[in-house]
């Protein structure tokens, strides 16, 4: 089984997170994906804003519909910082026959190599570098250091095509606290979900 993994915080999980996942599953021909999120994440050392619970409701409502698409608990059933590569060791114990594949942007991968285990990280699992439409294309080379130039070149021809998609979580956040306009940015349960719980007004 081809297993992708997406962690992040999803604070709120929105339109670009989906968007991102399927071109992943699609273009990486992935038997399933699951959204991996954080408890606490190493260069976000404020937040999340929305407690693990709210967060993880949205994440189901999200990708209710989508059978590919399935949640982990497990860093927040690990609670304090999540590091990737604590996480991917624990899945692949679990999975121990699943071929697995770790979702990142583009403007991640220069940092990469600064990760704690780095290159345990990119042999536990081929990191999917996305790259966003009008952005600069990724420098892969940044891995050399840390990976074979066999593994190098499996992580470059790994790399997933998506569409601009200019919207993020800190965005969304920013709009509801000055009551602005932002549920076109993420589906409409988790919009409605929001509203009912009165997430992110200060």
């Amino acid at each position: 089984m081809r297993l992708g993994i997406f962690g992040g915080t999803f604070d709120p999980i929105h339109r670009g997170h989906l968007v991102l996942a399927n071109c992943c599953l699609e273009q990486a021909s992935l038997d399933a994906l699951w959204f991996v999120p954080a408890a606490r994440q190493p260069l976000k050392p404020v937040g999340p804003h929305a407690a693990e619970g709210h967060r993880l409701a949205m994440l189901e409502l999200a990708v209710a519909l989508q059978p590919e698409f399935a949640i982990s608990t497990i860093e927040f059933d690990r609670g304090d910082i999540s590091y990737t590569v604590e996480t991917l060791e624990s899945i692949h114990q679990r999975q121990h026959e699943a071929e697995l594949y770790f979702l990142m942007g583009a403007d991640s991968l220069a940092d990469l190599p600064r990760w704690h285990r780095a290159a345990e990280v990119c042999q536990l699992a081929v990191p999917l570098v996305v790259h966003r439409a009008g952005h600069s294309q990724p420098d892969f080379e940044a891995l050399s250091k840390i990976v074979s130039r066999e593994r190098l070149d499996l992580i470059r021809r790994s790399q997933v095509e998506m569409p601009a998609t200019p919207i993020s979580s800190s965005a969304i956040r920013k709009q509801i606290a000055c009551h602005g306009d932002w549920q076109s940015w993420v589906v409409p349960e988790v919009a409605d979900y929001i509203g009912q719980h009165q997430l992110y007004r200060e």
